[in-house]
């Protein structure tokens, strides 16, 4: 029987590439398309490109986003 670190083992003797190449697909067989979730999405981001050519909401930089969670601590806060 092939374990678990058997494949890994194996896997890590592959270049990068191949490695995350067979990531994307693990995670594809997790994550199956969902075509109801995907319109959802694509509305909702339809919805916040009207909202913010309209002025009603502002953008933030990537910057300052990342500014704000490098300074949380672990708890979150």
């Amino acid at each position: 029987m092939v374990t678990t670190n058997k494949i890994l083992k194996q896997v890590m003797s592959l270049k990068p590439t191949e490695r995350a190449e067979l990531i994307d697909k693990l995670l594809y067989s997790l994550d199956k398309p969902d075509s109801k979730i995907d319109a959802l999405w694509a509305e909702e981001a339809e919805r916040r490109i009207d909202a913010y050519e309209k002025g009603q909401i502002k953008s933030i930089s990537l910057a300052k986003v990342l500014e704000k969670y490098s300074r949380r601590d672990p708890s979150g806060k």
